[in-house]
């Protein structure tokens, strides 16, 4: 079933914490290995496996989040929100995979076009695919970090719409 109570309390609500920082590290993380190569080289594998992380954690707080939804009732908001969270997995997965290949690419062991030139393959080639995965990693990274928003957003509307009062004005 996974990860469902910490101390007896809902895992949720301490996982969530979690994925909201790894998310959007996790993007600066592929945006600064994608746009800057003094960056990459110091990153080194850091940036896939704090993508890794992340793609571990997300899976875990939506199933404690179900798990949570499920005793607390099935309100529209609830609902909604566990709808949007159940998509944070596919951006995660996109940010994984495309800060693994980024950096196996360049790494001079794994790198296809350092040394050798396969047959057809140019320089303009590889401008075009490594171009392809730089648009693809910033779409990724904007992309799961404005998820990551819409999913906060919703589950705090879930939990706090109608709890609070209005401020008192200040006596004059």
């Amino acid at each position: 079933m996974g990860l469902t109570t910490i101390n007896g309390l809902p895992a949720h609500a301490l996982l969530v914490h979690f994925v909201v920082a790894l998310v959007p590290l996790t993007a600066l993380l592929l945006l600064l290995s994608v746009c800057w190569p003094a960056a990459r080289a110091r990153l080194g594998a850091a940036t896939p496996i704090v993508a890794l992380l992340t793609l571990i954690l997300v899976p875990l707080t939506s199933n404690a989040g179900e798990w949570l939804e499920h005793r607390t009732g099935r309100g529209a908001l609830v609902r909604a929100h566990a709808e949007l969270g159940d998509q944070l997995i596919y951006w995660s997965a996109g940010m994984f995979v495309v800060a693994a290949a980024w950096w196996l690419v360049h790494q001079s062991r794994f790198d296809p076009w350092r040394g050798r030139r396969i047959p057809g393959e140019s320089a303009r080639t590889r401008k075009l695919l490594l171009g392809g995965l730089a648009v693809v990693a910033a779409a990724l990274a904007v992309g799961s970090v404005v998820q990551v928003y819409r999913i906060g957003d919703s589950g705090a509307k879930a939990v706090w719409q109608g709890q609070l009062q209005s401020p008192v004005p200040a006596a004059r």
